[in-house]
């Protein structure tokens, strides 16, 4: 009988009250591994955890600050003594390379690292004598239970972008994982549950679909809401939690453009483009996806043209696999479909990976290297996120152009710029409208004790994910003014 998985509530496993169900996928052979918990009954078990969660957060948002990091230190361990496991399951679920799916785990692991710093992170500030004998402070503390909804392309690494963060400054935390992928997720918790010393319910895991999402969004405990995916979904998760009253926020897609300055090192360039553009297959929101030359582009094309036609396509878990399949026969289907439309809109196809299979995987959601040339700027596959391996290649005659195409986007979540030249790099990081920047850097990704910026419709919300933003975003700020002279006056 297939496996159903569990939720995670009140520090137990227990099945959840929906009787719906639907299957999870390997993408590179489609078979199914098991299945997760769906419709309108997981709001029952939503509820259930938010109302356990709460119970913990009034014992955990006493317990000292260098107390609430000290299981974090665990967990940090438990993620390095496992990550082949959990590198595999990720893999398997999600389709990318298993030296991808490593990387992704090292990146929540830096998180856990920062996020062991919080009782200093999270200091106060103090003035004294703001008035005679009055002192005045602001403190941090706790907003109560908070919620995560994370997507499928980096199931092990993105619910460590908040987890950590909510819970050392004294949080209770609930992780809503993608339904397409929740395996890691759940090994992840189960490692956790018997390796962690943590109140009942500090930590709950809930499965489901848009109905949890929405019982998540409007209980009236549910004090925070952090979410990553699409920009259509994530204008709603921001204006659907402000409705009720919650801090949200919310990362939405992009479309990623790269500038190449003629005096760029073609051979570097085009190993880190590529890299950035097929990585994941392109199921990133960091993936560059419009490569833009400035003057003559014969040499950088012809460089990037070879590279994708060399990339070594197949399943993550064999040797040497360059790139696995994208998430889904539906998500295959829609990238072909905008390639398609490319093409008859005037795109020049380069390099086409349609239609093709991987030995031994035919049933897999592959997708070959795939690149555009001369779009017409005006066209649908422009300035829609394609999310797979697809590289549009522009040219334009000068760097301010460039600039000028890059921030008429609607989106910025990254932007970088490949060249020798230091004035060049200067201006472009000072006047190209994205929240992360690269400078011959291929995916700008901040490290952990960076927030993960992004402009426009990249992001919905103030504070972002990571670092100093994550204190920041999981608690609210009092001040406090005193007076202790045993004289009044009212002079000032």
């Amino acid at each position: 009988m297939m496996k159903t998985l569990e939720n995670y509530i009140n520090g137990q496993w227990e099945r959840s009250n929906s009787t719906q169900q639907i299957p999870i996928y390997n993408p590179a052979n489609q078979e199914i591994t098991a299945q997760v918990p769906y419709g309108p009954d997981t709001v029952k078990d939503v509820h259930k955890a938010i109302e356990h969660a709460h119970k913990a957060y009034l014992e955990w948002k006493d317990v000292p600050a260098m107390r609430r990091v000290q299981p974090l230190f665990k967990m940090k361990t438990l993620l390095e003594d496992h990550k082949e496991e959990i590198a595999k399951l990720i893999t398997s679920e999600c389709g990318k390379t298993y030296a991808e799916s490593l990387g992704e785990l090292q990146r929540a692991i830096e998180n856990i690292e920062v996020a062991c710093g919080t009782y200093v992170l999270n200091q106060s500030e103090f003035s004294e004598n703001i008035a005679p004998g009055i002192d005045e402070f602001m403190i941090r503390q706790p907003l109560g239970v908070c919620a995560c909804i994370t997507p499928f392309n980096f199931p092990g690494m993105i619910p460590f972008w908040f987890l950590p963060y909510a819970i050392a400054t004294g949080n209770a935390f609930i992780l809503k994982p993608s339904e397409k992928v929740p395996t890691a997720m759940q090994y992840i918790f189960e490692l956790i549950d018997k390796n962690l010393d943590l109140p009942k319910g500090l930590l709950s895991l809930v499965h489901g679909g848009k109905d949890s999402v929405d019982a998540l969004l409007q209980h009236p405990d549910v004090k925070a809401i952090s979410f990553v995916g699409s920009t259509q979904v994530a204008r709603y998760i921001y204006s659907e939690g402000a409705k009720y009253g919650k801090r949200v926020q919310a990362q939405g897609g992009a479309k990623n453009p790269i500038v190449i300055m003629p005096d760029a090192d073609i051979d570097m360039t085009t190993k880190i483009i590529t890299d950035s553009v097929y990585g994941c297959a392109g199921q990133r929101c960091l993936a560059a996806s419009i490569i833009i030359t400035v003057g003559d582009n014969k040499n950088i094309k012809d460089s990037l043209v070879e590279a994708a036609k060399s990339r070594k396509v197949g399943y993550g878990l064999e040797k040497d696999i360059e790139m696995g399949p994208v998430i889904s026969k539906e998500s295959k289907s829609r990238i072909e479909s905008l390639i398609q439309k490319g093409v008859a809109e005037g795109a020049n196809i380069l390099v086409d990976g349609t239609n093709k299979n991987v030995s031994g995987f035919e049933n897999g959601n592959f997708l070959y290297p795939t690149i555009l040339e001369n779009v017409p700027l005006n066209k649908e596959i422009i300035s829609t996120e394609i999310f797979g391996p697809v590289m549009t290649l522009l040219n334009f005659k000068s760097m301010e152009d460039s600039i000028q195409f890059i921030n008429s986007g609607r989106y910025g979540n990254m932007a970088c710029i490949f060249t020798q030249d230091g004035l060049s790099a200067r201006q472009f990081r000072s006047q190209a409208m994205a929240g992360n920047i690269g400078v011959n850097v291929g995916v700008a990704a901040p490290v952990a004790q960076f927030p993960f910026s992004g402009w426009k419709d990249s992001f919905f919300g103030d504070l972002h994910a990571q670092g100093r933003h994550g204190i920041e975003f999981y608690t609210q700020t009092k001040v406090v003014i005193e007076r202790w002279p045993k004289t009044w006056s009212r002079t000032f």
